[in-house]
């Protein structure tokens, strides 16, 4: 099933004079009680000003931190309001419960146009545990439901899954962009699509790699866990990381590949070094003459080379996870190269690109590309579940909605 069907979108609802109960992902990182990034916030915004343009009256719920069901005053959504506030530019008020007859007052008063947030949902462990009776304490402040925290969609959750059952339900703005990006790149990809999939082991990424399989034509494999599959193939690796439990997984999925037309693209080269430091002393080794006391920390010229010529030929490319250890100068290069060769196919127009995950984030960033790509998400175990092709709780809620 394509992720976005069945799914209704907060911009085709009639919410003239309504009160509409939105759904954040309002945990932003947070020092002395000042937010520090606001990319969660930035891209919630055009939600809420729709509402407002639109005459409804915008109620806002949200998690923040892990204060495990109780009140703690460190982990108030206080000082995000007055962020939202700054990104919004127009008042957002502020009530101290997220239930019961603090939150009812506050919410009853406003006004159309107007903009609450209400305190933190996890204060109340009944949220976490998907309670029935939580969701209809939320629900009675509102005439509508709205989700617009795809990074949350992934657990089932009282404000994420059970109030769909009480409440009309639409999907945010950019919930309903997040899935439209992750459909274009998985449900119907422009073809020829690759997969490259990094990060340190195979283990967790099996039921990655087992969905993409049959959907990609090339899954490029990078990182740590490029070593397994290198072990796999009779390579010596020295001291580089790998899981040789997994040698029999890697295989595996090697041959898998096989049956379903699908390339296993794997390094031509590597960068090497004793040290996994800064500024460590390096070598560009062939995939047979890695020395026995070095590890395997980047993938080399060649191979960078050889990713560059297959981006050329490609139309859709998703990316979840870094090629080297790019924390670390040099062992960034290969990513940052080919991040870049992908952000300009990119903004030529050749090429469509989805990126997620934390790591992948990160990675996209130091390569000062994320702008660039069509579509980079923010959620972490969300986008991965998704990558692994399970049903996200919260859009399949939004889907199966009869309130």
């Amino acid at each position: 099933m394509s992720s976005i069907e069945g799914i209704k979108s907060i911009a085709d609802a009639d919410v003239q004079g309504k009160t509409v109960l939105v759904r954040a992902d309002l945990n932003v990182p947070m020092e002395e009680g000042r937010v520090t990034d606001t990319t969660r916030i930035d891209r919630f915004v055009p939600t809420v000003k729709l509402l407002q343009e639109r005459g409804a009256k915008v109620a806002i719920i949200s998690h923040f931190g892990r204060p495990k069901g109780q009140r703690d005053k460190k982990f108030s959504l206080k000082p995000v309001a007055e962020a939202l506030e700054k990104a919004l530019g127009s008042p957002v008020k502020f009530a101290s419960d997220c239930v019961g007859e603090v939150a009812e007052k506050a919410v009853w008063a406003l006004q159309s146009g107007e903009v609450i947030l209400l305190e933190n949902l996890r204060f109340h462990p009944e949220e976490t545990k998907d309670d029935e009776n939580f969701a209809r304490r939320l629900s009675v402040l509102a005439d509508i439901y709205c989700n617009d925290a795809f990074s949350v969609s992934h657990r089932a959750h009282a404000s994420v899954h059970a109030i769909t059952k009480f409440l009309p339900s639409y999907a945010g703005l950019s919930l309903m962009k997040e899935l439209e990006a992750l459909s274009a790149a998985l449900d119907n990809p422009e073809r020829p699509t690759a997969a490259l999939v990094g990060g340190a082991k195979v283990s967790t990424k099996i039921p990655v790699l087992e969905n993409l399989l049959p959907r990609m034509d090339q899954i490029i494999v990078g990182g740590g866990m490029a070593n397994t599959f290198l072990l796999a193939l009779g390579y010596d690796i020295g001291k580089s990381l790998c899981e040789p439990d997994f040698v029999d997984t890697a295989k595996s999925i090697m041959a898998k590949a096989e049956e379903n037309n699908c390339e296993i693209v794997l390094p031509s080269d590597a960068v090497c070094a004793r040290e996994f430091k800064a500024g460590a002393e390096s070598e560009v080794c062939a995939l047979d003459g890695v020395p026995s006391d070095s590890m395997i920390l980047d993938i080399g010229p060649q191979s960078i080379a050889d990713l560059k010529v297959r981006l050329q030929d490609l139309k859709t490319l998703l990316w979840n996870g870094p090629l080297g250890a790019f924390e670390v100068e040099p062992f960034d290069t290969g990513t940052v190269e080919i991040a870049r060769a992908a952000a300009e196919l990119t903004k030529a127009g050749k090429l469509v690109t989805v990126a997620g995950g934390g790591d992948t984030v990160a990675a996209l960033n130091t390569a000062g590309v994320t702008g660039d790509f069509t579509y980079v998400s923010t959620a972490g175990g969300a986008f991965l579940e998704w990558l692994e092709g399970k049903e996200l709780p919260g859009v399949a809620a939004l889907r199966q909605s009869t309130a």
